[in-house]
């Protein structure tokens, strides 16, 4: 899952990072609302963690326009403050959660998770495509009795693909979803990535196959 914070606070932001890395978590940063509302509207996130008082457009106009621009994503305001006036504006700009500073960050965890089961985001332990079975707690893919470990770039890869069959993922998509926006992964690792997971999915006997579209990006398919 992609979370995007935009957080003043430097240290605090740095802090949350690492928080969420440490659940597995692919994170990106920024420190004012001009950048955040720029990333938000890249569409790649899948939560957003916003805080209130930004340089530059503050928080609650990074959510409107966020929304403006039909943009779904959940929103989890933060500020230092805890006047109800400040929360209902918030929830009125777009926000789905409201938290006020300090908190505890088992609490963040928490609310991520409640936002994102509320988009439909977390509504299973398993996804299934084909004859193939996708264990979202262990990382497992199977077919059968027959199954094969699943690294975490492989594993959010896959999920990506059988969440969006149908429609093609382009390397782009692929690379900011699972790497981050301002990673400097290349189309070379979403190959090699490919890669592995073909030779997974063959080593399982599965009849479902990763394509490649020219110039479009790849599509998980049925044989």
């Amino acid at each position: 899952m992609q979370v995007l914070i935009v957080e003043d606070e430097v240290r605090l932001a740095a802090a949350l990072k690492e928080i969420l890395e440490k659940e597995k978590y692919m994170v990106d940063v920024v420190h004012d609302g001009d950048s955040g509302l720029d990333y938000i509207l890249s569409g790649i996130y899948d939560v957003i963690v916003l805080d209130v008082m930004l340089p530059g457009k503050d928080g609650f106009t990074v959510a409107k326009e966020a929304r403006a621009a039909k943009v779904e994503t959940p929103i989890i305001m933060l500020t230092a403050r805890n006047e109800i006036n400040n929360r209902v504006r918030g929830l009125d700009a777009g926000a789905d959660d409201y938290m006020t500073k300090p908190f505890a960050p088992s609490e963040l965890l928490a609310r991520i998770r409640a936002v994102t089961r509320r988009q439909g985001e977390v509504i299973t332990d398993k996804l299934t495509f084909g004859d193939l079975e996708l264990d979202l707690s262990t990382c497992q893919l199977s077919k059968g009795a027959k199954s094969t470990h699943l690294n975490f770039k492989e594993f959010e890869l896959l999920k990506l693909l059988i969440a969006n069959q149908g429609s093609p993922m382009t390397k782009d998509t692929l690379i900011a979803k699972i790497w981050g926006y301002d990673s400097e992964a290349s189309d070379n690792n979403v190959e090699a990535y490919i890669s592995f997971l073909r030779k997974k999915i063959a080593f399982l006997g599965s009849s479902v196959k990763i394509s490649a579209l020219r110039k479009v990006g790849y599509i998980i398919e049925e044989q």
